[in-house]
């Protein structure tokens, strides 16, 4: 038999996935993932049995509900559904999958739409961070036509606005998790911070790479990869997060002075393989690296003395600016991030049911 489960499969950002109301999926967390894991196919390489991309840029889920909390409109879970093994990991964040989230409220009515645009105030339970999220809804309807391109995605989109408010210590509670700038792991000098997300920074010179390498070229060298992983399972303990050998956070990412005309360029891996193009709340991170003197990425970064608060950061598929905003009590030494804001685009696929087959033994719901 099979259970049939609403949902909306969406491309939010650079990433796509199943949008589902949390009221349409178990509430107890191990039934839940085990529901999504079958929804997805895994473990399969190519999720051959589900409706996952057999990718990680599209093995990824969202669970969105409502908020009876003071000033939040929604509040989201994001689910990374592992492709090749039996887990899904709720620790990150993925911010181009939050793309998705408002458009995909605003039609399932779980927030009314007013014309031209609706602000959203979203709660992530992933972080305990809230979001301000811009959408064009002309007429009180959502619109995913217009002129706004992000690299990574073919043709144009109604843009959406991500306001990141008080994004330091996302997951450790610290902007510096190790309680430094940085820090001397296996000979090499590297950065730590966390902000939307965990992240650890090594200068791609450091490790004999240009920092200008296609995925394709990262991916295939095993020794890069195996010397990145023994950096960022070290430098997890030292940033309080234990081992995290079968868990996907920190992330770790090369970084190198821009070869254009941005801020940074920079290959983030997620973390076994490189990233086709760069994660949000990778960007953020990385932004705020780039702010903060002492880090290795400030030391590589080439900031537009004419518009200092704009990062943009070169990356596989182009670029993607992200403008950071400080508060009062800033210096240049040391600035205090209130808000970080980019553009993205959303699309819905498909709206229908998924349909997930019930297993004994308790191994699907």
């Amino acid at each position: 038999m099979l259970k049939s489960i609403p949902c909306t499969l969406m491309r939010g950002g650079t990433s796509k996935g199943p949008y589902f109301h949390a009221a349409d999926l178990p509430a107890d967390p191990d039934e839940r993932d085990r529901v999504l894991l079958a929804a997805m196919g895994s473990p399969h390489a190519r999720q051959i049995d589900g409706i996952g991309g057999g990718d990680t840029l599209t093995s990824k889920v969202v669970i969105v509900n409502t908020s009876s909390r003071p000033g939040i409109d929604i509040e989201y879970l994001f689910a990374q559904v592992s492709v090749e093994t039996s887990t899904v990991d709720t620790t990150p964040n993925c911010g181009n999958m939050l793309s998705g989230v408002g458009p995909f409220a605003l039609e399932n009515g779980l927030v009314q739409a007013v014309d031209p645009v609706t602000t959203l105030r979203i709660l992530n339970l992933n972080t305990g961070k809230v979001v301000e999220a811009v959408i064009q809804t002309p007429g009180g309807k959502v619109s995913y036509e217009g002129n706004a391109r992000i690299d990574g995605v073919p043709g144009s989109g109604a843009p959406i606005v991500l306001n990141f408010l008080d994004a330091a210590g996302a997951k450790t509670g610290r902007l510096f998790p190790t309680g430094r700038r940085s820090d001397l792991v296996d000979g090499v000098e590297v950065s730590c911070l966390d902000f939307s997300t965990p992240l650890v920074f090594v200068a791609a010179a450091a490790l004999g790479k240009t920092g200008y390498e296609s995925k394709r070229e990262l991916d295939a060298d095993d020794r890069l990869r195996s010397r990145l992983e023994s950096i960022r399972l070290q430098v997890a303990l030292m940033a309080g997060l234990g081992d995290v050998r079968d868990k996907v956070l920190p992330k770790i990412a090369l970084v190198a002075p821009p070869q254009h005309d941005g801020v940074v360029a920079s290959r983030y891996f997620t973390p076994w393989n490189c990233h086709s193009a760069y994660a949000v709340t990778g960007a953020l991170c990385l932004s705020a690296a780039a702010s903060m003197p002492g880090t290795v990425v400030h030391q590589l970064a080439r900031f537009n003395p004419g518009d200092p608060t704009l990062v943009t950061i070169e990356q596989p598929a182009g670029k993607l600016d992200i403008r950071m905003q400080t508060g009062p009590t800033s210096t240049a030494a040391d600035p205090v991030f209130v808000s970080a804001g980019l553009v993205r685009t959303a699309r819905r696929l498909f709206r229908g049911v998924v349909h997930v087959p019930l297993v004994d033994h308790g191994r699907a719901a």
